[in-house]
C-alpha cells in the first residue's frame, strides 16, 4: 500500500520545511470522503439539508474547500510522523502551502514551521554589572533607567539568530493591533503614516524590528529563569489576576489554566529583569 513520504530542508533564516509527497489514490480517496462529509452540511433547492444527490451538492461545493478538507484528514498524522522522525521541535504549528496537485498525480505539500534558536548566556551578569557601573559613575539612573540598560545590555551581548517565520507572525500581530486603533480613532492608514512620516514598507521594517528584539528578550530572559532556578509564587499570579479584572479595559477570562500558565511566564520573566536590576 502506497503512503505518505516527506524530506526535510532546512533554511538559513532559522525556518524548517517539510515536504509531504501523497499518493493520488490517497489523494482520489480522501476528496471522496471529503466531498460526502461537506454535502452532509450542503443545501440544494428543493431537498432537505444534506439529503440532495452528491452530485448536485458537489456543484454547490468548491473544488478548493474539498482539498482543504481532504488534506485536513491526510497531514496530521503525516506531520506528526515526519516531526518525530526528524526529531523537529516546532515553535509554531506549521503553515502548509500546496507546491503540486496535478489531477491523477502524485501532490506535493510543503510544511514550514521553525525551531527556537539555543540561547547562550556567557557571562551575562559581569556584562550586565559592569555596564550599570559605568552608566552610574556619571549619573545614578533611575530604576526604569536601569532597566533599559540591562535589556540593552542582553539583547547587544547574548547574540540570537530568530526565525523569520517568529519574526513575521510577531510583526503581523503588532500591526493588526496598530490598524485596529487607527480604526478606531476614524483614520486611514494612509493619513496615519503621513502624519508620521513613514511609509507602509519603513512601518514594516520598524515593526520587525521591534518583533525581533522582543522575541530575542524573552528567549533571553525565559533562560535566565531556568539558570537562575527562579520560581513563581501562586499568590503572585492570583494577585496579577486580582489586578487584571478590577482593570475595566481588561476582558476576557483570566483565570483558566492556559492564563495562568501565561501570567507566570510573564512573571518569571520580569523576576528575572529585576534581578538583574537590583545586582548593583
Amino acid at each position: 500500500m502506497e503512503k505518505i513520504t516527506h524530506t526535510l530542508a532546512r533554511e538559513g533564516n532559522g525556518n524548517v520545511q517539510i515536504t509531504f509527497t501523497l499518493p493520488w489514490a490517497m489523494i482520489e480517496k480522501a476528496k471522496k470522503e471529503a466531498l460526502e462529509t461537506l454535502a452532509k452540511d450542503t443545501e440544494v433547492a428543493g431537498f432537505r439539508k444534506g439529503k440532495a444527490p452528491l452530485d448536485l451538492a458537489e456543484k454547490k461545493i468548491s473544488e478548493n474547500t474539498v482539498i482543504e478538507k481532504a488534506l485536513s484528514t491526510l497531514l496530521p498524522k503525516a506531520l506528526a510522523d515526519a516531526i518525530v522522525e526528524y526529531k523537529v521541535k516546532p515553535a509554531v504549528y506549521p503553515k502548509f502551502e500546496l507546491v503540486s496537485a496535478k489531477e491523477s498525480e502524485v501532490w506535493q505539500v510543503r510544511a514550514v514551521t521553525c525551531e527556537l534558536p539555543a540561547v547562550e548566556l556567557g557571562d551575562y551578569k559581569k556584562i550586565v554589572a559592569g555596564e550599570l557601573r559605568s552608566k552610574s559613575l556619571v549619573k545614578e539612573p533611575t530604576k526604569e533607567e536601569k532597566e533599559q540598560i540591562v535589556v540593552g545590555t542582553l539583547l547587544e551581548s547574548v547574540k540570537l539568530d530568530i526565525p523569520h517565520l517568529l519574526i513575521h507572525d510577531e510583526a503581523d500581530s503588532r500591526i493588526s493591533n496598530l490598524l485596529a486603533r487607527i480604526e478606531k480613532l476614524g483614520l486611514s492608514l494612509e493619513s496615519y503614516l503621513t502624519s508620521i512620516g513613514k511609509t507602509p514598507e519603513t512601518l514594516r521594517q520598524d515593526y520587525e524590528k521591534q518583533a525581533k528584539e522582543a522575541i530575542a528578550l524573552d528567549l533571553i530572559l525565559n533562560k535566565i529563569a531556568e539558570s537562575e532556578n527562579i520560581k513563581v509564587k501562586e499568590e503572585d499570579v492570583e494577585n496579577m489576576i486580582k489586578a487584571a479584572k478590577a482593570d475595566p479595559n481588561v476582558k476576557g477570562n483570566l483565570d483558566t489554566p492556559e492564563q495562568r500558565q501565561i501570567i507566570g511566564s510573564i512573571l518569571k520573566r520580569r523576576y528575572a529583569l529585576d534581578s538583574l536590576i537590583t545586582q548593583v
